[in-house]
């Protein structure tokens, strides 16, 4: 069995369909496990956020779990984290300095490329304090995913609708996690078989992937699954079809995609109002402030 591609290089159809699926929180039950135990334990260590942890993990959790942000990179959601931090009237009142990381901000507004090896080379470029502390800090969730994260299998319907798939889709990941990452997750479960490409971070956007792809499919046989407001912006940025992937409701999602949203997929009914309403569904699912106010 031939192995997935890390990257679209010299990628050509194969099938006349093609279907895009996101990885953490959307095929894997991972985000909590991730974000929980891996990303802020590790933010609240190395930027100093022990006086106000329950604060800063308040922070993190809403902007990378139950908000409109959800699913965003990593570096961008620290930045947005902080910014909740020193807005908060409770932090505030300790006296506890949060980090203003105004390097990594310009770094994450200007950089095409979100990942640890870009990081890298502007640390090397520049020197600056709050980019070796984000770098630190990135490398050190990669080490503690590593450890932490196994045993986790897809959620119920994936494997089924991979197999569904098969036949009639190019099924590729396209994720903000890390691609070694990836990797390791979709081979321990026996599901990479299913896929042709298994991209992470490391090949850019997630719209930027769609992009490549996208003239290699008519725009109603292309959809992408994912369950986050940025990859439903990826897909219609690209003129993709989107099929949401509800957080808290993950299951009965995939269930829904499986034996209803699939097939019309495949028959060309499933753009329009039956799209619109999945979409004003997903739309209910996350929150657009924080649940302790502005």
């Amino acid at each position: 069995m031939q192995q997935p591609a890390t990257d679209f290089e010299g990628y050509e159809p194969s099938r006349p369909y093609l279907v895009g699926i996101d990885s953490d929180g959307c095929a894997f039950d991972t985000m909590e496990l991730k974000h929980k135990e891996c990303f802020i334990p590790n933010m609240i260590y190395v930027w100093g956020l022990q006086a106000v942890s329950k604060y800063a993990r308040q922070a993190a959790e809403f902007v990378n779990l139950y908000s409109k942000w959800r699913g965003i990179n990593r570096f961008p959601a620290l930045v947005k984290t902080f910014d909740l931090l020193r807005q908060r009237p409770e932090v505030l009142r300790r006296g506890v300095s949060i980090p203003e990381v105004p390097n990594l901000r310009q770094w994450v507004e200007q950089t095409t490329r979100l990942d640890n090896q870009s990081l890298t080379q502007e640390l090397e470029r520049t020197g600056h304090q709050d980019l070796a502390l984000a770098l630190e800090w990135s490398k050190l969730v990669n080490e503690t995913v590593a450890r932490m994260v196994r045993g986790v299998p897809p959620f119920p319907y994936v494997r089924e609708t991979l197999e569904r798939l098969a036949d009639v889709a190019d099924v590729v990941v396209v994720s903000a996690t890390p691609t070694e990452a990836l990797l390791r997750e979709w081979h321990e479960h026996g599901i990479s078989r299913y896929v042709r490409v298994i991209a992470g971070q490391e090949a850019g956007s997630k719209q930027e992937m769609l992009q490549r792809l996208a003239d290699c499919y008519e725009p109603s046989r292309r959809l992408m699954i994912g369950d986050a407001p940025g990859d439903r912006r990826a897909a219609q940025a690209t003129d993709t079809l989107f099929y949401p992937v509800c957080p808290g409701q993950e299951e009965a999602s995939w269930q829904r995609f499986c034996e209803e949203a699939l097939d019309r997929f495949l028959t060309g009914t499933y753009g329009g109002s039956y799209e619109q309403a999945l979409l004003e569904q997903f739309d209910r699912c996350l929150l657009e402030q924080p649940p302790w106010g502005p």
